[in-house]
């Protein structure tokens, strides 16, 4: 079955992430390049997206479209990736999950095939 792992950060890590040491930013990411390593064979895609104020968005309203920049809804948690994962069950997924080292959300959906 596959699931989606949606990452979202909150703006206590995104600060706390910007006052990292640049030796201590390299050692977040090689920890969360091995968490990719250790998952490999269950991950069939992956996205980092770019930052919230690169978005843009589209809401229909009364049979027209309205665009405007920036993300869908402002809040203090922006997803900021996510991953597909094919394991047996949301147990297995939740145990994936449970493993990531960086963002302090994630939301776990299933998908359709």
């Amino acid at each position: 079955m596959k699931y989606v792992l949606m990452f979202a950060e909150t703006a206590q890590y995104a600060e706390d992430f910007a006052a990292m040491t640049d030796a201590e930013r390299q050692a977040a990411y090689d920890e969360v390049g091995r968490w990719f390593t250790d998952h490999a064979a269950r991950i069939t895609h992956h996205v980092h997206l770019k930052p919230a104020h690169t978005a843009t968005t589209m809401r229909k309203v009364d049979g027209h479209a309205e665009v405007t920049d920036g993300p869908f809804v402002e809040g203090k948690e922006i997803v900021s990736g996510f991953v597909e994962i094919e394991v047996a069950n949301l147990d297995e997924a939740l145990v994936v999950a449970r493993t990531w080292p960086a963002c302090p959300i994630i939301e776990i959906r299933p998908a359709d095939a």
